[in-house]
């Protein structure tokens, strides 16, 4: 089923195909549906909105059939009906033989899950640590490939790419490497909690990956960036996606340190400490 939303997003009711576990803070769960081969993404870090059905639903609940209403008609439903709705970006797609999507994935960290958390899991990693096949979703997702979702836009005259990102942006940062084309200059850092979730990263471009292992003690965020040696360059283009305050701190390092033009700085919040998603959007 596809439902018209605005251009150039739609709804897509998808059904969980597998899923794999990449360490033990990150999950990939791999979707199919009839109605994939409308969904088109050039990538890179495509973000979604992802509905998911509460403990004991078998789908999500939308009032798909008031059309462009939707989205008032869903906010008004109780809590416990609601379908709860999470952002997360693409990790990838794959594609039939005639070019049409056929599978999507969507990487999940699992924030709260392991015994003994400090914060207790939220309803989106709840849902993907027991995620199987069969279960239903409903993604908003894009039918245009480019398109205002993806914020990675590096100016073509940029001489060198510089990523930063937590565990919820290592899926939008490792398929940002994977779509660079060789002899494109990079420096990142990636942060994750534990070694185990350290992935392997294929890429054509002349990358430089560090990964930050926070149970490893290692330098987080700002520490670690300002004490790079960055190889020199004059146009630079900066990507910082993950927990906001880091965000803002790497930020201002960069425009306010490094000198880059804050106009070259892509910065996403995705989350913040303390907050759900819920409470983020009320507070924006």
């Amino acid at each position: 089923m596809t439902t018209a939303v605005a251009a150039p997003f739609r709804f897509f009711s998808l059904r969980v195909v597998r899923t794999r576990r990449l360490g033990p803070s990150l999950v990939r769960v791999t979707f199919d549906g009839a109605g994939l081969h409308a969904f088109h993404s050039d990538g890179r870090d495509q973000s979604l909105s992802l509905f998911l059905p509460h403990p004991g639903q078998p789908e999500p609940v939308i009032p798909l059939d008031l059309g462009d209403g939707w989205w008032q008609a869903w906010r008004e439903l109780p809590d416990d009906v609601r379908a709860v709705m999470r952002s997360y970006t693409l990790r990838s797609l794959r594609r039939n033989a005639e070019g049409s999507t056929v599978e999507i994935d969507i990487d999940f960290a699992l924030h709260g899950i392991e015994p003994g958390a400090p914060t207790p899991a939220g309803p989106a990693s709840r849902w993907a640590a027991h995620a199987a096949a069969g279960d239903r979703v409903l993604v908003l997702g894009p039918v245009l490939a480019d398109n205002r979702a993806i914020r990675f836009r590096p100016p073509e005259d940029t001489d060198l790419v510089l990523l930063w990102g937590d565990e919820t942006a290592v899926p939008a940062a490792t398929a940002i490497l994977e779509s660079l084309p060789a002899g494109t200059r990079v420096r990142a850092w990636l942060e994750v909690p534990h070694a185990e979730d350290v992935q392997d990263v294929r890429t054509e471009a002349d990358a430089e990956i560090t990964w930050l292992v926070r149970h490893d003690g290692a330098p987080m965020a700002v520490d670690a960036v300002r004490a790079a040696r960055l190889p020199s360059a004059e146009r630079p283009y900066v990507w910082i996606a993950g927990e906001s305050g880091q965000v803002k701190a790497l930020r201002r390092h960069f425009v306010g340190e490094r000198g880059v033009d804050r106009r070259r700085v892509t910065f996403v919040g995705y989350w913040r400490q303390g907050m759900t998603e819920e409470q983020l959007r009320a507070a924006e």
